[in-house]
């Protein structure tokens, strides 16, 4: 062999070597180095959300906050124009008012005039009733001396008995126009007054509903029709996040849960702040089952299961928001 070739020879087998050190070294770079790195879990920051509707359909006629705007318990937020329920008053306070008319005639009882009638009309069969019952008497005191015919007699009883039953029914017709209504005709119009103060007071709860006020404090976040616009019935006019109520909702592996419970604390990592925050679970739940989960598994294997983990700040954190991220190393 040749020198030139030998010099070939060596320069392939230091090649290869050279190759085979720089495999190795990458392979210990790697092992040392990515091995070590820990693993993460990725969350995220969440906040409740308050979403303001109107019970009335109506258009948006003016808006009182912007989004990102600050708004306390009470504050207006939205007037809406709903010119139906206004009609829709005016139609139930007319029904309210006409039973209540009703009522106060029945309580009130009969006119004067209708009082005054009826008991000259008691009176004039009382006379009546008067005359009849001495001319029985008289008729039957003949009778008895044997100067009077039977015929006579029951004549004279038969008329008595008449007016006295005349008497009796003036005087049932006075006493009813003095007493008024019947209990029962009474308490049908004061049902009928409820009701229509009833529906009075549905339409106010409408109207108050076009006047849209805040009942949580917070920030808007979203604002969904403009100006203008018109919205129907349990539309979501904007929505205010809760920015005393934020916690870190994280996927978790139950593999790498490591025995976590509600009410036990760890640590995440703001990076956002390049800050560290102490977190307590409060709700830890499965993500449910797929489709593809199998029940049996071949050599030994088994799917892991990942469970949504929610935990609260321990202390306040200020400038913290929804959405930003939450990092924890294991």
């Amino acid at each position: 062999m040749s020198s030139q070739a030998k010099t070939q020879h060596n320069n392939i087998l230091l090649a290869i070597l050279g190759f085979i050190a720089v495999v190795v070294v990458v392979g210990l770079l790697g092992f040392f180095l990515l091995g070590r790195s820990p693993e993460i879990i990725q969350g995220e920051v969440e906040v409740s959300e308050y979403r303001i509707s109107s019970k009335v359909p109506g258009r948006i006629l003016e808006l009182r906050v912007k989004e990102g705007d600050y708004v306390h318990v009470g504050d207006t937020l939205a007037i809406l124009d709903a010119p139906e329920v206004q009609a829709k008053k005016t139609q139930a306070q007319s029904a309210q008012d006409a039973a209540a008319a009703m009522s106060d005639m029945a309580q009130a009882g009969a006119r004067q005039e209708q009082v005054s009638g009826a008991y000259q009309l008691w009176q004039q069969a009382k006379a009546g009733l008067e005359i009849a019952q001495k001319t029985y008497d008289r008729v039957q005191r003949l009778y008895d001396e044997g100067v009077m015919t039977a015929q006579k007699r029951d004549e004279a009883f038969a008329n008595f008995k008449a007016l006295q039953a005349q008497e009796k029914a003036a005087k049932s017709q006075y006493d009813m126009a003095v007493n008024g209504a019947r209990q029962q005709e009474k308490r049908a119009a004061q049902a009928q007054v409820n009701r229509a103060r009833g529906a009075v007071q549905e339409v106010q709860s409408y109207i108050r509903e076009t006047v849209q006020i805040s009942n949580v404090e917070g920030e808007v976040s979203s604002i969904y029709p403009k100006v203008g616009e018109l919205i129907g019935t349990g539309s979501p006019i904007m929505s205010i996040s809760v920015m005393s109520d934020l916690w870190g909702t994280f996927n978790v592996r139950e593999d790498k849960l490591k025995g976590l419970k509600v009410g036990d604390t760890f640590t995440a990592f703001v990076p956002a702040f390049n800050k560290e925050l102490k977190m307590k679970v409060f709700y830890i739940k499965d993500e449910g089952s797929y489709a593809v989960w199998k029940a049996t598994k071949a050599n030994g294997q088994y799917d892991l299961k990942t469970f949504e983990v929610k935990a609260r700040p321990e202390d306040v954190f200020e400038g913290l928001r929804p959405g930003m991220t939450l990092i924890v190393k294991e």
